[in-house]
C-alpha cells in the first residue's frame, strides 16, 4: 500500500490534505512523507513508524541516538549527501545505515561495494536524515548534485532494458569483442565501453585484483546474482545485483574467455590476459549450467605478485632442508600433495625456478600453464583434441629432458609412464590430491602401482596446506583458556608463556582480522626403512609412525610453530589441521 494511501486509512490525513501534499510535492520536488512534515500535518515519529510498516523494515530515530565519530567516518560525505544516508551502527562486517528509501537495491549494492561491508538497512524520514547530514557531515543542503542524478538515471534506463537489447542490440558491446580481438591485453583503468554490465563486469575484475582475491564467483538464484570474493581462502559476499542480469554477465564474461556465447547447456572454460593498472593478471574463466542460469567463476592468477621462492612460501627448516634434497637429486619422483587450492602449484613453480639452468632441460605437462616461467618449455594439456598427460609425457621422453614436471598423477597410465621416467635418469616432479604424506603412498598403490617400482622410484612426499596469516595492521594480544587448548588437543603446558593474537579487522583486512596466507609443509624422507614399509605394503599409520620417529614436522606440528611466534590464530590451527592425539 502507498504511504499516503495507508495514512488516509489511519485517519491521520483527509483527501484534501493528501491532495495538498502531492501538488505541493510537484511543486517543490522531494519525497510524499519529507513534504507532509514540512506542512506540519504528520510528525516524523510518526512518518518513521508508518515508513517501517510500508517498507517492513525497522526504523530508526536518528535525532535520539548518539552515533560515534569511528561510525561515521566509514561512510565519507560524498557518499552520505549522494544516497541519503547516515551510517548508525557497526558490528565487525556489518554496516547499520539510516536511508530514506532502504527498497533501492542499487544504492545498497553500490555501498556495498564502495565500503567493503555488508548493508543493513534501516528506515529514517528524509527530514530527519538531512538535517542529520547538516550535523555531520557539514552539508548545506542534502540534495544530490545534477550530474550525478542525470548519471544515475541514465544507468538505470540503461539497466532497465531487456536481456536481449543487452547482449544483441548494443553496438558498443559488441564493439569491444573486435577490440578485444586486435589486443593482447586489455585495460581496466580504462572505461572500455558505456554498457553498463561491461561496467559492471570490469569494476568487480579490479576491484579483486585491488583486495588480493584468488577467485571471483558470479552465482545466479532465483531473485539475485551473488557475487563472491575468495581472499586468503575465504568466501566473502561482495553484492547481489538483480537476477535480470545474468545472461548478459554470463555473455560478457564468456566473452572475455574467448567462449561460446551461444551454448548454455554444457560446462565451458576460457582463459584471457588483463591488465588492471600496472598490474598484469591472468584469468581462468569455467561456466556451469545451473538451475537459474550460468554460475561463473574467475580464478585471478596476478603475475606481478607470484612470489616463486622457496625461502618464503612457510617451510620449516628441517621441512625445506629435506624438500631442496629431494628436488636436487638427479633422477627419481618428488611429489607435493594437498587438497585443490592448498598451494602444490606454487610450491613446484618455486622448485623448478630454483632448479632452471642454462644446462638443464625443463619439460612439463598442466592443465593449465597457471604462469608462463622464463626458458622452461611448458605444454597445455587438452584431453578435448587427445593430448592428455600421458600422451605429453611420453612424447617428453622423446625431447632429451633432465627434469619433467607432470601437473598431476590421477590415473595408472600417467603414474606408470612417471614411474618409467623417473626409472630411466630423470627426475619427475608433480602433485596428487591426498590428505597427508603417509596416505600418498597407499593412494599410488591403490592407483595400480606396484609396491616395488613407486620403493625404487619415490625421493619424497611433501603434504602441504595455506593457513592465514593474523593482519599485522590491526593484530591484538588475546587469551585463550586452558580448556580451548584442551579441546584442540593441544598440550597447554607447552603454550603457558606464549602471547596469542587476533586481528580485530581493519580496512586492510577488509574487517577479516587476517591477511595474506602460508604454507605449511610435512616432507617425508624415502629411506630404505621406509622403502622396507612400502615392499610389504604397509598401511599409512605404519608409514607416519616411521616417518615421526625419523623427525618428520607434520602439518599439525608446523602450525603449532606458526601459532607460537604470533603469526597466526588458534582458530586457523584448528580449521587447517587434525589433531594427532
Amino acid at each position: 500500500m502507498k504511504l499516503g494511501q495507508m495514512l488516509l486509512k489511519a485517519g491521520l490525513l483527509d483527501q484534501e490534505q493528501l491532495a495538498g501534499a502531492l501538488d505541493h510535492q510537484k511543486s517543490e520536488g522531494g519525497r510524499l512523507g519529507y513534504n507532509l512534515v514540512k506542512m506540519g500535518l504528520i510528525s516524523e515519529d510518526k512518518l518513521n513508524d508508518y515508513l517501517a510498516r510500508q517498507n517492513r523494515i525497522e526504523a530508526v530515530n536518528i535525532d535520539s541516538i548518539d552515533i560515534p565519530q569511528d561510525v561515521l567516518n566509514l561512510v565519507s560525505a560524498k557518499l552520505a549527501l549522494r544516497y541519503e544516508v547516515v551510517p548508525v551502527e557497526k558490528e565487525g562486517r556489518r554496516l547499520v545505515l539510516a536511508m530514506a528509501d532502504p527498497q533501492n537495491l542499487f544504492t545498497i549494492d553500490d555501498l556495498r561495494f564502495s565500503l567493503g561491508m555488508e548493508i543493513e538497512p534501516h528506515i529514517c524520514a528524509s527530514s530527519m536524515i538531512q538535517r542529520a547530514l547538516h550535523k555531520f557531515y557539514g552539508a548545506t543542503d542534502a540534495i544530490i548534485p545534477v550530474e550525478d542524478i542525470e548519471r544515475e538515471n541514465e544507468l538505470a534506463s540503461e539497466l532497465d532494458a531487456t536481456e536481449d537489447e543487452l547482449i544483441v542490440g548494443d553496438e558498443a558491446f559488441f564493439s569491444l569483442i573486435q577490440e578485444e580481438e586486435e589486443e593482447e591485453e586489455e585495460d581496466y583503468s580504462v572505461d572500455l565501453s558505456d554498457s553498463p554490465v561491461v561496467k559492471l563486469v570490469n569494476s568487480v575484475i579490479a576491484d579483486a585484483v585491488k583486495r588480493g582475491a584468488s577467485d571471483i564467483h558470479f552465482e545466479p538464484f532465483e531473485k539475485f546474482i551473488r557475487i563472491r570474493y575468495r581472499i586468503d581462502g575465504v568466501l566473502h559476499e561482495i553484492m547481489r545485483p538483480s537476477r535480470k542480469y545474468r545472461r548478459a554477465l554470463a555473455s560478457r564474461l564468456k566473452i572475455l574467455g574467448d567462449m561460446n556465447i551461444a551454448e548454455h547447456n554444457i560446462p565451458q572454460d576460457g582463459r584471457t590476459k588483463v591488465r588492471v593498472g600496472d598490474r598484469f593478471v591472468d584469468m581462468r574463466i569455467s561456466s556451469l549450467p545451473t538451475l537459474f542460469g550460468e554460475k561463473l567463476e574467475v580464478r585471478l592468477l596476478d603475475r606481478t605478485s607470484a612470489q616463486l621462492n622457496l625461502d618464503i612460501l612457510g617451510f620449516e627448516e628441517e621441512s625445506l632442508y629435506k624438500f631442496r634434497r629431494g628436488i636436487k637429486r638427479p633422477y627419481g619422483i618428488v611429489l607435493v600433495t594437498g587438497p585443490t587450492g592448498s598451494g602444490k602449484t606454487t610450491t613446484l613453480y618455486s622448485a623448478l625456478t630454483e632448479l632452471n639452468d642454462v644446462g638443464v632441460n625443463i619439460l612439463t605437462a598442466e592443465n593449465p600453464v597457471e604462469f608462463n616461467l622464463e626458458s622452461i618449455n611448458q605444454v597445455q594439456v587438452n584431453e578435448g583434441v587427445g593430448l592428455t598427460f600421458a600422451k605429453a609425457l611420453r612424447a617428453f621422453l622423446r625431447q632429451d629432458p633432465d627434469i619433467i614436471m607432470v601437473g598431476e598423477i590421477r590415473d595408472q597410465e600417467t603414474s606408470e609412464i612417471a614411474i618409467r621416467a623417473a626409472l630411466t635418469g630423470h627426475l619427475v616432479l608433480s602433485t596428487a590430491h591426498t590428505n597427508d604424506a603417509p596416505s600418498t603412498i597407499n593412494r599410488l598403490v591403490d592407483m595400480g602401482i606396484e609396491p616395488f617400482m613407486l620403493s625404487t622410484s619415490l625421493i619424497c612426499v611433501c603434504s602441504q596446506r595455506l593457513i592465514r596469516k593474523v593482519c599485522e595492521n590491526c593484530k591484538t594480544q588475546v587469551s585463550v583458556p586452558r580448556e580451548a587448548l584442551v579441546d584442540a588437543g593441544i598440550d597447554p603446558d607447552r603454550f603457558k608463556d606464549t602471547v596469542f593474537f587476533e586481528g580485530t579487522g581493519c580496512s586492510k583486512c577488509n574487517q577479516t582480522g587476517y591477511k595474506g596466507r602460508m604454507g605449511l609443509y610435512e616432507v617425508m624422507d624415502i629411506d630404505d626403512e621406509m622403502r622396507g614399509l612400502i615392499d610389504n605394503d604397509a598401511n599409512s599409520i605404519e608409514i607416519e609412525k616411521a616417518a615421526l620417529r625419523k623427525g618428520m614436522v607434520n602439518l599439525r606440528e608446523a602450525a603449532l610453530r606458526k601459532l607460537e611466534i604470533g603469526a597466526t590464530t588458534l582458530d586457523e590451527v584448528i580449521r587447517e589441521t587434525v589433531s594427532n592425539v
